[in-house]
């Protein structure tokens, strides 16, 4: 009975923790400067604006909550993933 419930709250929870480490990885390259970080930024900007828009169409064509949130997870592991990678030419350990 619970169960859809249940989920919905952790998968929200878990994007929240989520989000929030691509936050830190953000700011850091951001305070680093450089093209770096302008195209960061950039990139932030139209990635929260296709995702809200993506969101809006799945809502719109009758799609689960608990689908928009998986949708939102999926793309903030991939930017921790992407930015959690070194950098192109810094010396591996």
């Amino acid at each position: 009975m619970f169960g859809p419930w249940w989920k919905l709250g952790v998968d929200t929870t878990l994007l929240a923790f989520e989000a929030q480490a691509v936050i830190g990885l953000r700011l850091a390259k951001l305070a680093a400067g450089g093209s770096a970080a302008q195209v960061e930024a950039q990139r932030m900007v139209s990635e929260k604006v296709l995702a809200a828009g993506e969101a809006a169409m799945q809502i719109a064509t009758g799609a689960s909550t608990g689908a928009v949130v998986a949708g939102y997870r999926r793309k903030v592991r991939a930017n921790h993933r992407r930015l959690s990678r070194a950098p192109k030419g810094a010396a591996k350990p």
